[in-house]
């Protein structure tokens, strides 16, 4: 059965414009956040936690809720809310849609969130290649600190530099202090001890944008959303050999039959589909074949698949996975921090086995040796890029060996 785009985050695109509060407002802008100040915060913060079942949108997928319970929980003279802008992962572009669009609804949710764990500052940290998503971010700040909406809340939009690490909470963290860009140990948790040292909470642009709709409409609305358990909508970021590329939003309880064929259009070009790759670039791949399974975030994973980011790469048959594997393999090398070594040294020694391969030059040794890469690193790395930076090869060998096999020395 097909299915039909549900716009929640995204219902503004194409509506208003983007750097007008005056047509953020018109279609009922803000009036979520004045609703959201009249309720008590623990209130508040159930709604989100326990009603709606609101999950993070930007792929580990943790309880919303719960991240501002324990901040509001903590002793701090001063907390912050931290809008993850960053997006750095490949094929992921869900986060400019929603900004370059509708940056207030975002904004909005920001401000919801401070109230409900009483933070007097928050700061946007985007990546700094959206150089129009940062302008219009700041314009967004701007006029709603005119018209007296952020309260006693001061609101900074930063651009941040580039580095995929940053995707990880607590390296985006150290980065906006100013610091080397590098994951820190856990715990304490940013909730505790996050930006400068006060308890903080990091939430997704997606993530944000989802928290008006929810006050707004209710939160038991939003719970009949899609799946029961990861409710609401999520969008996906469809790129590769699709007839219609773009970004799409649908209820939790789609396919990815649904979002990859009925939204997307299927493969162009007369071509078949050979796989796709569901999460971004630390994630495996689908066969084509092997689409009809729901999209949220709990059937992926019983199902051995990840969610992640939301971004879906479709790939053809005239592919070869082991050129897929060496643009992965090059760029997680490239974006490693070199913290820990089993992340800075095994990817280095991974990309040169990986360039065996594309030069058909590759071994049953060589195989062998990424096997034991993975095992290693998957376990001995410590955070989540060098932990999943060898995920696409093992998927890839496990579901197209034949593609390995074409590229060994005869």
């Amino acid at each position: 059965m097909a299915v039909q785009e549900m716009r929640l985050a995204l219902r503004n695109m194409g509506k208003i414009d983007p750097e007008s509060i005056d047509d953020y407002i018109a279609v009922g802008g803000y009036e979520a956040l004045k609703k959201a100040r009249q309720m008590d915060r623990d209130e508040l913060i159930s709604q989100v936690e326990n009603a709606s079942k609101l999950r993070g949108r930007g792929g580990a997928g943790f309880n919303t809720g719960f991240k501002w319970s324990g901040a509001k929980a903590s002793k701090g003279d001063r907390k912050y809310i931290v809008c993850n802008a960053d997006e750095g992962e490949p094929g992921t572009f869900k986060d400019r849609g929603i900004l370059e669009n509708d940056p207030h609804t975002v904004l909005e949710g920001i401000l919801i969130a401070a109230y409900a764990v009483g933070a007097s500052n928050a700061i946007i940290y985007c990546r700094g290649e959206y150089e129009k998503q940062i302008g219009l971010l700041r314009h967004a700040v701007k006029q709603v600190q005119e018209k007296g909406l952020a309260g006693d809340v001061t609101v900074e939009v930063y651009s941040g530099a580039g580095s995929y690490v940053c995707g990880e909470e607590t390296a985006l963290l150290n980065s906006i202090e100013g610091k080397r860009a590098e994951p820190r140990m856990k715990p304490p948790y940013p909730t505790v001890a996050g930006a400068f040292g006060k308890p903080t909470v990091v939430n997704n642009v997606e993530t944000f944008a989802n928290v008006p709709v929810i006050v707004s409409k209710g939160a038991e609305w939003y719970s009949q959303v899609g799946a029961k358990d990861y409710p609401g909508t999520k969008i996906f970021s469809i790129s590769g050999d699709v007839k219609r590329p773009g970004c799409y939003e649908v209820a939790t309880d789609a396919t990815l039959n649904n979002v990859v064929i009925d939204l997307a259009g299927g493969v162009r070009d007369g071509h078949t589909l050979k796989a796709i790759q569901l999460g971004g670039s630390s994630c495996g791949y689908i066969k084509g074949s092997q689409l009809d399974q729901p999209v949220d975030f709990d059937s992926l994973r019983r199902n051995g698949k990840s969610l992640g980011s939301g971004a879906v790469l479709v790939l053809n048959e005239t592919h070869n996975m082991v050129d897929q594997v060496q643009q992965i393999l090059h760029f997680m090398c490239h974006e490693s921090c070199g913290k820990c070594t089993p992340c800075r040294e095994g990817l280095y020694q991974a990309c040169q086995l990986i360039d065996k391969f594309a030069a058909s030059q590759g071994t049953e040794q060589d195989l062998q040796m990424l096997q034991s890469l993975f095992e290693l690193m998957s376990k001995d790395c410590f955070c989540a890029l060098g932990q999943g930076a060898l995920t696409a090869f093992v998927s890839a060998y496990e579901n197209f060996p034949e593609d390995f096999a074409e590229r060994m020395v005869k």
